[in-house]
């Protein structure tokens, strides 16, 4: 089988308006080409877009010598509604923008001549999300050639049935009976023996084949030991590869969580499948960068919020040993925005499930799938059962992994009271009364949220009648997702002696509690906060902002991002973050001041921010002001020191965070962490930048390989690269040598289009991605107040 690269040569247009079509290589998202508005029907959701429908085009020819080939065409992903035309007959129509659909175009093709692909996207028909979706074909295209006899697509499938003794199954099934032979090959050992094969068998079958294979000595699939084999199967002319990891999973309540025998307590993050400032493209270096940073700040799993996420990311958390958990939908029947898939899932989830198994049945990192995320459905009868009947379909489909579902416990009582609840019919008034926007479902909950705090909904969730509606769900499950009830696991722990609990969805603060009643016990499994990486849209929900950056609190008009990432949209770690690795046993201090030009102030209200500290003590101008400083530790008691002098001491109770208030004074500021003997355990301390300001280029790699993107980092720094946060200012970007595909800040209210050339800084820094055009150097200027600079990457050197 060949897999040739269909992304480049496009053309895109706003569909019915053909002359205004441009050339665009895939991934692709146009949305970000839309303009927003205050009457955006998306509104909050997208981010204030409103999206359109638009028309891909692609003109190819096809030697004549595949004409007696089988030819298909594999979409990873559309968004959304995507109908297939090749040659101007309708071939094929895939509703949900987010499960991959193959297109057999075997038929339709001429030979020899050209032929034209056109894919048309409906995107208009909004709100359709709850988040920013993107518009378009935002993840790879491929063409499949298979000779006449092939072993179908898919349908290679490895299942470690020992990994003490390793032993695989290998599954395969060819479109005619004839010999099939499997090979194990070590694709990853470093003795130079690389791609030696170490076990294999060759069978005649009727055109299915189930065999099993004996690996002596296998390395183990671990999170913290990644190890992959390839397994090739050869039938005829035919030949797949399917990469995999020799690991087997327990989920019980005697033992927990556990891979390969080891027990494994989930410190998770739930992610969006943007990609910051690049919109929706599922480009495979971002997404590899996305799991990076996940992972190098203490993660070990993702949970894919609310959607199957790309192949890229599937196979950069095999690399680097994150773990998954692939989520399914957002709705099941009950409409959270007018025209989502809510209604669909009853009639395709059969199917819908079955893409997504097929897809993620080799990779080691999935270790989980979840049929759903706060369905309220879940507190009905027909949800119950519909709950029951998709856990018993993903069995069916794939023994081998529990699943779960994230239920907002709080919320689906209230629901089943009337109280904010999403129905069809409130769906549609929000499109007639678009301006009002009268906040239903999750809005009105997140609202009530940022008013009240984050234990409005953990306290609610303890209420009596919130067992009653959820405990019939959670029994139809393997794994009961708690959405931010952490305040009901001892309860239920003892009430259901056979529950496993997973908070699918918690908030930062918490992670310290989680952690200290995981350790102790094993049938709370993990932790998913909300969230590990901001993401565009469901705007201002995370956020703590100044009118120095937002000008409005409604996350109105201007608002774009969540601002809830404990790693900012640019993939700058945060406090948040620090507190988070602290929390987790995995640093042993960290230290973060409250922007000290706001201290006190008022700002944008949000249960999803924990602080808006940031690791500075930069506050130039704030000579004597009120400063705010928070310090993480796990100690008996922290002392805090501004230039040498003990300014406060702080005992550090049921938590790992202390705060501090004292005055701001330029200099050096210094965190120790003390046991209760008054032994030092850990220090860090902070520098003030000095007077002058320059603008610095900071390239994320020093070199990059062919396919790579280049992040940039732009930054205001003093000459020995301290960054100042006040130091503010737009930056203009020009690139020789590449394309520059997104610029901005993490700012989650901008106004500026990531797409243009100028970006506005936040706290004293912004991103660019540049696509480099070939394989040659290229070059990144910059342009501010602060003066000019430039930086040259190039690329790897082939050994």
């Amino acid at each position: 089988m060949q897999k040739i690269a269909f992304n480049e040569g496009w053309k895109c247009y706003r569909t019915g308006h053909p002359d205004g079509a441009f050339a665009i290589a895939v991934p692709h998202d146009a949305m970000l080409l839309d303009s927003k508005s205050e009457s955006s029907p998306g509104g909050v959701n997208t981010g204030w877009y409103d999206a359109q429908d638009y028309t891909y085009e692609k003109q190819f020819s096809v030697p004549g010598e595949y004409k007696d080939k089988k030819l298909l065409l594999e979409f990873e992903g559309v968004y959304r509604k995507a109908s297939v035309y090749l040659n101007d007959r309708k071939i094929a129509f895939h509703d949900y923008g987010y499960t991959g659909f193959y297109v057999d175009v075997t038929k339709d093709l001429v030979f020899g001549a050209d032929n034209v692909l056109t894919v048309e996207v409906k995107n208009s028909d909004q709100p359709n999300s709850r988040w920013y979706s993107g518009t378009g074909i935002y993840r790879p295209v491929w063409l499949h050639v298979y000779p006449e006899n092939h072993i179908r697509p898919e349908s290679v499938r490895i299942t470690t049935l020992d990994y003490k003794n390793p032993r695989i199954r290998v599954q395969a099934e060819a479109s005619a009976a004839g010999q099939i032979k499997v090979e194990i090959l070590d694709t990853m050992s470093g003795d130079g023996a690389k791609g030696m094969c170490i076990a294999e068998v060759t069978k005649e079958t009727e055109g299915r084949l189930d065999c099993e294979l004996e690996i002596p000595e296998a390395v183990t699939w671990m999170p913290e030991h990644p190890y992959l084999y390839t397994c090739r199967v050869t039938y005829g002319e035919d030949m797949q590869e399917e990469r995999f990891g020799i690991r087997m999973i327990e989920c019980t309540p005697q033992k927990g969580f556990c891979i390969n025998g080891k027990r494994i307590i989930l410190r998770g993050a739930c992610v969006h499948h943007d990609n910051g400032i690049l919109g929706a493209c599922a480009y495979e270096f971002s997404e590899k960068r996305k799991v990076r940073l996940l992972k190098e700040n203490g993660y070990n799993a993702i949970r894919s919020a609310h959607n199957p996420c790309s192949k890229a990311l599937l196979n950069a958390c095999d690399e680097q040993g994150m773990l998954l958990v692939d989520e399914y939908v957002d709705v099941w029947y009950i409409h959270k925005t007018r025209y989502d898939y809510a209604g669909e899932v009853a009639k395709h989830y059969k199917e819908d499930l079955k893409a997504i198994t097929d897809r993620d049945y080799n990779h080691p990192s999935v270790i989980m799938y979840s049929t759903g995320n706060e369905v309220s459905e879940t507190a009905q009868k027909q949800g119950i059962e519909l709950c029951g009947k998709m856990t018993q379909w993903l069995h069916k489909l794939d023994s081998t992994r529990p699943v779960t579902c994230g239920i907002n416990i709080f919320f689906n009582f209230l629901s089943s009271m009337g109280f904010g609840v999403y129905s069809d019919k409130k769906a549609e008034q929000a499109v007639k009364d678009a301006k009002k926007k009268k906040a239903v479902g999750s809005e009105f909950f997140n609202t009530i949220a940022g008013i009240f705090g984050a234990n409005f909904m953990k306290s609610g969730a303890t209420l009596y009648p919130c067992d009653l509606k959820t405990k019939d769900a959670f029994a139809r499950m393997d794994v009961a997702g708690y959405n931010y009830g952490i305040f009901r696991y001892r309860h239920d722990l003892k009430k259901y002696p056979k529950r496993l609990i997973l908070g699918s969805e918690t908030f930062c603060a918490d992670v310290y509690r989680f952690w200290e009643e995981a350790k102790k016990n094993r049938r709370i499994i993990g932790d998913f906060v909300w969230a590990g990486m901001d993401y565009l849209g469901e705007t201002g929900i995370g956020s703590w902002e100044y009118k120095d950056y937002a000008p409005r609190f409604d996350n109105g008009m201007g608002w774009v991002s969540a601002g809830s990432g404990r790693i900012d949209l640019t993939g700058k770690p945060l406090a948040e973050m620090k507190y988070t690795r602290v929390a987790f046993e995995l640093d042993k201090i960290g230290i973060a001041v409250v922007p000290v030009n706001n201290t006190d102030k008022k700002h944008s209200p949000s249960a999803w921010k924990m602080t808006n500290a940031i690791e500075s003590w930069s506050w130039n101008g704030c000579e004597g002001k009120d400063a705010k400083v928070e310090v993480y530790a796990r100690a008996d008691h922290v002392k805090l020191y501004i230039n040498g002098k003990c300014v406060g001491k702080e005992a550090v109770k049921n938590d790992c965070r202390v705060v501090f208030h004292t005055k701001y004074h330029a200099g050096v500021i210094k965190a120790a962490a003390y046991d209760s003997g008054g032994v030092l355990i850990a220090e860090t301390s902070l520098r003030t930048a000095g007077e002058e300001t320059c603008l610095t280029l900071e390239p994320e790699q020093k070199a990059f390989k062919e396919g790579e993107l280049c992040y940039v980092r732009l930054k205001y720094t003093d000459k020995n690269g301290i960054v100042k946060p006040l130091a503010k200012g737009p930056v203009k970007v020009a690139v020789k040598g590449g394309t520059l595909l997104g610029l901005g800040s993490a700012c989650p209210y901008y106004t500026r289009s990531y797409l243009g050339d100028t970006a506005d800084t936040y706290y004293g820094e912004a991103i660019a991605v540049v696509k480099p055009d070939h394989t040659g150097e290229i070059t990144i200027f910059a342009k501010s107040r602060y003066g000019e600079a430039q930086t040259v990457i190039r690329p790897v050197k082939e050994e």
